[in-house]
């Protein structure tokens, strides 16, 4: 790494300081973009307009699964939710290459009247941001935005090559970070400012995830006569229910890999969705229901996989669904489990910057859910430091992130690519 001149440092962090308005709007025009799944375009469009204004020139990647093990298998078309990317190129490049990266994917608010304020109109409370994707992770991309904005300010630029990837679907396939990797030359490192729970946190390892989907026909009849139907919700849930065993079996001792330990029950088993029935006085005819099920590093997505099929299998032999006709799908996430290296240099890099851009430190954090990081790590071999920004009740009611928390992640990014990549000054800025 080449070091960075005291004054450079202080002139960054100045800028850093400067911009903390600038932080929040930022935040503030991504979180009023309702992005869930398939309408994640207006926060698409809002990235090429802050990727402009950071004089840098956007450039959409279309997501296109090709079958390759880094793709999880689709839910809907790609069509018109393609990526946006910029790139910076310095005069001369003479430090390591860095890709900033995020998602503008969210999950559905879920009851709207249950939060205190609208999901999508974000709101200062107690000195935190309240708003679907303000934690997770659109307070993560306004702090890299602002970070290199900030090397700008201060009058200059990183000496390397800088990737910004904006990316859909990292809350169900990861397939738009897969398409980006895969588009645009390889890198040094990656920063991912995914966020930590509740805490300023560095992710050491995360579980992989395979999504279900088991749709169950019965047999339909008048309530009168309902013994003579199969109520499909009901069996349903008989095996929904089956799958607690395999939880159980999944998250004793034996089967967590020594990077859990300590962690209560990293395995995670979640009934997602249900969908079903068609009148209250009829018998349900077909129910289909999403199951998320977690994979611990040491175990594979394809050995899960064939745990869920022969675990249906045998819950289909239940005699409360003799008769039924079930089918099992696999659509979203089929995502392997990894563990980052918390010795590699831009991870070690990340903890430095942080704790002189705050004078905390990053809490190491053993992940029960995933983040983008594992394409870069699994399928390309590049180092990623993912870390973030507290987050509270993200996928939940009122997510929120810390102002403070996010203006330490920026100087801490801003010092990090300075490092990283060295700098140079702006043309036409005094040497």
């Amino acid at each position: 790494m080449i070091p960075l001149d005291p004054g450079a440092r202080r002139a960054i962090l100045q800028a850093c300081d400067g911009l903390r308005d600038a932080t929040l709007d930022s935040l503030y025009r991504l979180v009023r973009c309702p992005s869930t799944l398939g309408n994640e375009a207006s926060a698409l469009d809002e990235m090429a307009r802050q990727y402009e204004a950071l004089g840098l020139m956007p450039r959409r990647i279309p997501t296109v699964p090709n079958g390759d093990a880094i793709f999880s298998p689709p839910l809907i078309p790609y069509e018109g939710r393609d990526n946006v990317v910029a790139v910076h190129h310095p005069r001369v490049a003479r430090g390591r290459s860095l890709v900033l990266q995020g998602h503008v994917d969210v999950v559905p608010e879920g009851a709207a009247d249950m939060w205190a304020s609208p999901p999508y109109a974000p709101e200062i409370r107690g000195g935190r941001i309240y708003g679907r994707g303000a934690g997770d992770m659109k307070g993560g991309i306004a702090a890299y935005l602002m970070a290199f904005a900030a090397l700008r300010q201060a009058g200059l630029q990183p000496a390397a090559e800088v990737q910004m990837h904006a990316v859909i679907e990292e809350e169900c396939t990861g397939n738009g970070a897969a398409a980006c990797l895969l588009a645009l030359p390889k890198c040094d490192a990656v920063i991912i400012p995914e966020p930590g729970p509740g805490v300023e946190a560095l992710y050491t390892c995360e579980v992989g995830v395979v999504w279900a989907w088991v749709t169950v026909s019965g047999r339909p009849a008048h309530v009168r006569d309902m013994q003579a139907g199969l109520n499909a919700i009901e069996a349903a849930n008989i095996i929904a229910g089956a799958f607690k065993d395999y939880e159980n079996e999944r998250n004793r001792a034996e089967n967590i890999h020594p990077v859990f330990h300590g962690v209560n029950h990293p395995v995670n088993i979640n009934l997602g969705t249900i969908e079903g029935g068609e009148w209250n006085s009829s018998v349900a005819t077909r129910c289909r229901i999403g199951l998320r099920v977690g994979v611990m590093l040491g175990y594979s997505a394809a050995q899960t996989r064939a745990d869920i099929e022969a675990l249906v299998a045998r819950a289909a032999q239940h005699e409360r669904l003799r008769g039924a006709t079930i089918k099992l799908e696999f659509k979203g996430f089929m995502a392997e489990a990894c563990a980052f290296d918390t010795e590699a240099d831009i991870v070690k890099l990340a903890r430095r910057s942080y704790a002189e851009a705050t004078g905390g430190q990053l809490r190491d954090y053993p992940a029960t859910g995933l983040t983008d990081g594992r394409h870069f790590v699994l399928h390309q071999g590049t180092p990623a430091a993912v870390f973030g920004p507290d987050a509270q009740d993200i996928h939940g009611i009122d997510e929120s992130v810390g102002v403070e928390s996010i203006h330490g992640c920026t100087r801490a990014i801003a010092l990090a690519m300075a490092e990283w990549c060295g700098v140079e000054t702006l043309a036409g800025s005094p040497e």
